[in-house]
């Protein structure tokens, strides 16, 4: 794991592109190297260089309108004087608070630390919070199912055409923003299965809905994957002393529809299907209190089958 903190990004990223464009701007304006290098407090050396370099920098930065926006603005003001350094230094320091606030800082941020994505990180922004641990266990709980229902054996048999997932909920999901699946869906490809990306929260929205319904009527079931219906599998649920729900495949709102015939059984059944419809393949949902606990259900339904 790499450990990279906002604030080098800031030094090695950021202050440099933004004293190159600033050095250009104020040449643009007329002002001489020396000038340019007592306002950012660099040597003419390194002025020169800024002011010859083409399109140097990092384009994070470069190509962010609030970045240039703030550039020209400072520029305009330490050329005409109505700036000095603490009124420039006060415009940058406004900038950085934007762009750590889900904007070019965030990006690169990630991409130096790729535990951070699918988080919707806002660390510098809120400060330590004990919600960002809950949805780093969920997407971890996710990361980990979704690789624990690759290696099923025959489980590429069972994912529908249109792909499969798997979710979890945070406690209490408002919505499936609240909801983290993988992006993509899981596709099953030449007898394995293919697994495109990370989990992230309100990747899904079908595995998403399920588990909100789920978790209306029961907050403790909050994972979910779907499968293809098989009767196999239903009949392996039965054994198991599960006995699935049917529900009706062509329905508007998939959420209300299932969380009403949840409240009709009286509890959030583990494993609840539908035939299929007109453009509507027929799909199996098997929950759990959370995604490893339904995928090691689907692990045992599939063992039970033969």
């Amino acid at each position: 794991m790499s450990l990279v903190l906002p604030s080098e990004l800031v030094v090695e990223r950021f202050l440099p592109t933004v004293r190159a464009m600033l050095a250009r701007r104020l040449a643009d304006r007329g002002l001489t190297q020396q000038e340019i290098a007592a306002h950012l407090g660099v040597t003419q050396a390194a002025v020169s260089k800024y002011v010859g370099g083409d399109g140097a920098g990092d384009e994070h930065f470069r190509d962010d309108a609030e970045t240039v926006a703030t550039v020209d603005r400072i520029a305009d003001g330490l050329a005409g004087g109505e700036f000095d350094g603490y009124d420039a230094l006060a415009e940058l320091v406004s900038l950085i608070r934007t762009l750590e606030d889900r904007g070019p800082i965030c990006e690169l941020h990630e991409e130096e630390m790729p535990e951070l994505r699918g988080l919707g990180c806002d660390l510098c922004v809120r400060g330590l919070d004990p919600d960002v641990r809950t949805e780093r266990d969920v997407l971890s709980t996710v990361r980990t199912a979704a690789r624990t229902l690759a290696a099923i054996p025959g489980m590429p048999e069972y994912v529908p055409n249109v792909g499969t997932n798997v979710g979890m909920g945070l406690p209490d999901p408002r919505d499936e923003t609240d909801v983290a699946a993988i992006p993509g869906r899981i596709y099953a490809i030449g007898g394995r299965i293919e697994i495109p990306a990370n989990p992230e929260f309100g990747a899904s929205k079908h595995v998403a809905t399920a588990i909100l319904a789920a978790t209306a009527v029961d907050p403790d079931v909050r994972g979910a994957i779907n499968i293809a219906t098989d009767d196999g599998v239903l009949e392996a649920a039965r054994s198991l002393g599960i006995e699935p729900l049917e529900f009706d495949a062509d329905y508007d709102d998939r959420e209300a529809h299932l969380r009403s015939r949840f409240d009709d059984r009286g509890e959030v059944p583990l494993v609840a299907y539908h035939r299929g419809a007109f453009g509507i393949e027929p799909v199996t949902y098997v929950f759990g209190g959370d995604a490893e606990t339904a995928v090691e259900l689907v692990h045992d339904l599939l063992g039970a089958t033969s």
